[in-house]
């Protein structure tokens, strides 16, 4: 990789919160993608634009990008090796041709200047370091005019459906687990209008969308999901067992309310943000 600035996610995402992701992206790409639809529509992307994707992750959303830019070209990048090792594989399967993926730091990265129409993301610009900087930087990578469209989450009230499911595991979840610090720094409009107005972005919109999150077949399936994802893991890894058991037992509980025939699906919230490069 060229230069980092945020060596503490670089650290985490080739850990095994990584390896997690890359072996299992059809388990968060089902909880996510229910929102492809509303941020693709919000990016407006055509035959022929290059297309950066910020945060690829395991490459679904490149993927998806490629498909709408089929006379263009598309470039993910991510700081984790196993995620792109298994994003390049997925590619390859599908044939496609106009897509490459680049390990590295996004806030830094060397891109050509005005080398692309569109910068995407699907929620991993949360995790930079300066926010400004970030997007100053990806802003000089984008053509005059050319068009930013992320999705970050909203914050979560203790009413909320995700907070009823998983009310049992909640008070173990203490701290931020290594890679997902950061999560919530982009969850306020008047802060991401702030951010994006410093770096350069004129015609800033932030639209609340609301979709359901698929977290898996059936309530124990969902809870075995859950109980495996990086933040639940490492909160619970020095709880004893016995009491692990007890609070999984609980949250499977609580699942069942929202089992359907399509798989457990819990209503979920982001914003959906766009704008386009003042340079």
């Amino acid at each position: 990789m060229h230069d980092i600035a945020n060596r503490q996610q670089a650290e985490a995402w080739n850990d095994w919160e990584g390896v997690h992701w890359a072996e299992h992206p059809e388990r968060y790409n089902a909880m996510m993608g229910a929102f492809n639809a509303p941020l693709f529509a919000a990016a407006g992307i055509a035959a022929h634009d290059w297309v950066l994707d910020v945060g690829c992750g395991t490459g679904r959303t490149t993927r998806l990008a490629a498909q709408r830019a089929y006379d263009g070209n598309v470039v993910g990048i991510d700081l984790s090796a196993p995620m792109l090792e298994r994003a390049r594989r997925d590619a390859a399967t599908e044939g496609l041709g106009n897509v490459t993926f680049e390990q590295g730091d996004a806030q830094v990265h060397p891109f050509p200047d005005r080398g692309f129409d569109v910068v995407l993301s699907r929620g991993g610009v949360m995790f930079f370091a300066d926010h400004i900087a970030a997007f100053t930087h990806l802003g000089r990578a984008l053509v005059p005019g050319g068009r930013l469209a992320f999705l970050g989450p909203q914050p979560a009230g203790p009413d909320s459906a995700f907070a009823r499911a998983t009310a049992a595991l909640s008070p173990f979840l203490r701290e931020a687990s290594p890679a997902a610090r950061g999560m919530g720094s982009l969850m306020d409009p008047a802060r991401i209008r702030q951010v994006l107005a410093a770096a350069g972005f004129a015609d800033i919109d932030v639209a609340p969308v609301e979709a359901p999150m698929t977290l898996g077949a059936d309530a124990g399936d969902a809870a075995g999901f859950l109980f495996s994802m990086g933040p639940t893991r490492h909160n619970l890894r020095e709880v004893e067992p016995a009491t692990v058991a007890h609070i999984r037992a609980e949250v499977q509980d609580a699942l069942v309310e929202f089992e359907t025939a399509d798989g457990v699906r819990i209503p979920g919230a982001v914003w959906i943000v766009t704008a386009r490069s003042g340079r």
